[in-house]
């Protein structure tokens, strides 16, 4: 009995972007591969997990992955987020008996406790557990066992929908509100945020 973690993964030099204001191109590109290598890491220390795949379209974070003991995927055609969700779903679907887990990569304050926190309430399937973010608007985690039980619909208030959803399919709905996993780093309050929490938060800086 396996569970897998999905980390769909923007291209470096892209995401962020509405950051911008705040920080440069070159800072936005450190940050994100901050966020990324901050989750692999996390993830390697959380128990319960067998296997991480991240899907990207960005072969340079896909190789920053596999540094981290990685399996990925690289995606194809019009960047989608759903879609390509869905096919990495159809991939992990026959080995993750336990269900995925569709975490992103820039929950900044994430630890292996809320990594468990969010396995804790996978019992008992069918299930889906879902993280809102801070604003109850957006999904910051959703695990959903079995695999494939209901379509994602990533997007602004993708929160409200993928709750409907996972009741349309007869699944017991476990909401998750931890602040390390509300937060995600998308706008320049997020990131002021993080910044109170962690003192030492401007480790991506440090990189540079």
């Amino acid at each position: 009995m396996s569970l897998w973690v999905i980390v769909p993964v923007k291209p470096l030099p892209l995401g962020k972007s509405r950051l911008a204001s705040v920080l440069s191109d070159e800072e936005r590109v450190v940050l994100n591969r901050c966020l990324l290598v901050h989750t692999l890491e996390t993830l390697k220390r959380s128990a319960g997990i067998e296997r991480v795949l991240v899907v990207s379209r960005d072969p340079q974070a896909l190789s920053l992955a596999r540094d981290y003991g990685a399996h990925t995927v690289l995606e194809h055609g019009a960047p989608q987020l759903n879609v390509a969700l869905t096919r990495a779903t159809l991939i992990a679907k026959t080995q993750a008996r336990r269900g995925v887990l569709i975490l992103p990569a820039d929950l900044a304050l994430l630890t292996p406790d809320e990594v468990a926190a969010l396995l804790e309430r996978n019992q008992g399937p069918p299930v889906v557990v879902i993280a809102p973010d801070r604003r109850q608007q957006g999904t910051n985690a959703l695990l959903v066992n079995p695999p494939g039980l209901l379509q994602y619909c990533y997007g602004p208030g993708s929160f409200a929908r993928h709750c409907e959803r996972a009741r349309q399919a007869g699944a017991r709905l476990e909401i998750v509100n931890l602040p390390a996993l509300g937060l995600d780093v998308d706008l320049p309050e997020d990131l002021e945020l993080v910044r109170q929490e962690v003192d030492d938060m401007i480790y991506w800086r440090e990189e540079q």
